[in-house]
Order: structure tokens, then sequence, then C-alpha cells
């Protein structure tokens, strides 16, 4: 076991968690990364990239994820092969974490980019067809199905939303309810249920997404709740939205957080409620959730980070005086 002192530990490893320690190295804040359990986050499982700003052509997920890395290692950020599993931040700067593996990690400031997980229905065929026609991302797929059919499953904002969104790209949108009204806001309900390309199939569970003989998905098998009766519907694509769960869980109790479980931050910056604590990317962006405005408010914890040092270290020197 040891101990790793510096003057910025950020928690996570994605483009927020990336674009602090690129930010944080350039500033001479020597910071380390604890990467937790994957690393360069919800992007490793994406393959086609088209809408991260810098690249005319289609890039890979991982392959920018580990460009990213490469970058905050080239200017001087510690990358650790960890999970943290305890933090405290009850008695201010600096803070400490403790690793999975016994280490301890210590910061001036820390920054909090653990992100976001779609959540999943956990049926057959969800995973084994992710990127084949099943995926928890319009706004990140919904591009490749341009005049396709498409399905989005769920009631909530997250699904209304998905499928509003996927008529920019399909003229043929069928919503999957498991219920027989939805969830979601008033003036969302009324711009889904009058969009004259988007259907609702109320009173359905999905049973499983099926395959063809191309290995994508071809249909998905639902049951209704009333009947019981089993069907087939046939779509090229599928999109589960039934909302994401924020990767919160180690500050509960410790941080502010909204009902969602998203950590809360000062409006229109990343500062928690305990100075010298930042959130950065999808922990606490519940709305756009997207590789480039992670990276942004990755960026902003940096700066606001080093601000916050400025500060603490004016105030050390007057206390010695």
């Amino acid at each position: 076991m040891a101990t790793h002192r510096t003057k910025m530990l950020i928690i996570g490893s994605g483009p927020a968690g990336y674009s602090a320690a690129i930010y944080g190295a350039r500033a001479m804040m020597e910071p380390i990364v604890v990467q937790g359990l994957q690393p360069g986050g919800q992007l490793t499982i994406t393959t086609d990239v088209e809408n991260y700003p810098g690249f005319r052509d289609v890039v890979q997920g991982p392959w920018l994820m580990e460009e990213m890395k490469a970058q905050a290692e080239h200017v001087g950020t510690r990358m650790m092969w960890d999970t943290i599993v305890e933090v405290d931040l009850e008695n201010g700067s600096p803070f400490r974490a403790v690793g999975d593996s016994g280490d301890e990690y210590i910061g001036d400031v820390l920054v909090i980019a653990t992100g976001a997980q779609a959540k999943w229905l956990g049926v057959p065929g969800e995973q084994e067809l992710g990127g084949k026609g099943v995926s928890a991302c319009a706004t990140c797929d919904g591009f490749f199905y341009r005049g396709k059919k498409v399905a989005v499953i769920g009631g909530g904002n997250t699904a209304v939303e998905e499928a509003l969104y996927l008529t920019n790209h399909s003229d043929d949108v069928t919503l999957i309810h498991r219920r027989d009204e939805l969830r979601a806001e008033k003036i969302l309900q009324d711009r889904l249920l009058n969009h004259p390309k988007i259907s609702v199939l109320w009173n359905k569970t999905v049973e499983s997404f099926e395959a063809g003989d191309n290995g994508a998905l071809s249909h998905v098998r639902l049951r209704d709740t009333q009947t019981g009766e089993d069907s087939d519907f046939g779509c090229d694509g599928a999109f589960v939205a039934i909302g994401h769960a924020p990767s919160t869980e180690l500050f509960k109790g410790k941080l502010p957080m909204d009902d969602s479980g998203y950590l809360l931050v000062e409006a229109g910056t990343p500062k928690t409620s305990i100075p010298g604590v930042f959130a950065a990317g999808d922990v606490m962006d519940h709305t756009y959730r997207q590789a480039v405005t992670a990276a942004g408010t990755g960026c902003m914890a940096a700066l606001d980070a080093e601000r916050f040092l400025a500060t603490l270290e004016v105030a050390e020197r007057e206390a010695a005086e």
C-alpha cells in the first residue's frame, strides 16, 4: 500500500476526467487520475463517433479515449489503475480517497468525473446486439438509422425526447411503453402524441431483442401487459430510454444530490457545496450527456481548481505572516 500526493486528484477517466487532467497538468497541478472500473468511460463501448468536433471522418470511441488519455499523460498526468472505494471530504482540503488496492490518494483539490451509466432492461439480446441495432443514446447513434424504422422503449422524459429527436432521421418512429399513459412532462407528451412520424404501442414490455440472418437486430419480441399475448415488432434500430444512473454511490451523504442521484453544482459552474471539490461530466449533467459537453465541464473544473489553489496559497501566506 502506498500514499499518492497531488495538487489535483481526479476520480474518473472519461472525456470529463481526461480533459480536466490535460488542463490541470498544463497548469502545473501534476494531476493524478484514478481511472476506475471502466477507463475511458462510456465511449469505450461506443463504436462509431461522428459528432465529436475536430474529426472529419468517423472515429472509434475507444481510440478517441486512448488519444485523450495519451494527451493527458504527455503533458504530465499520472494514471492509476485503481477504483476508489472511500472518500473523506469532511475536513476540507486536502481531500483523501482510498482505492480498492488499499492505496491512499490525497489531493488539494478533487474533481469528480465518475460519469453515469444508461439503465438497461436486462433482457436477452440486449447486450449482444449493442452497436448492432440496440442503443441507449439516440443523439449518439440516431444518425445511423436515417430513413429506417426505429423503436424507443420507455415512457418518461428521456424516452419522449429520444423519440422526438429520432424524427430528424426517421419517418417511422414507434414508442413502446409498458403502461397506458406516459410519465413524461405534459408538454413533451403533447408534442409526441401529435407528431405525424411517431406512433405508440401501449401496454407492451420487451421480452427480448432478436437478430436476423445478418447478425443485426431484426425485431423486438413484446408481451402485452394486459392479455399476456406475445408479438414481434420488426425494426432496424431500438433505443432503450429508461433513464441514466449517475455513478455517485461513493458520495451519498457527503455531497448534495438531486432526486435522481446527480451531484448538485453551482449554476453555470462545476463547483459543489464543498470548496475545492468539483464535479464534471455526466455525474452532474442529466440534460446533455455528450462527450463534448463532458469535456467542456472537465476544462471548467480544472480552471476553477487552479483559481481555488491560488486563493488557498494566498490565504496560507497571509496566515504565516
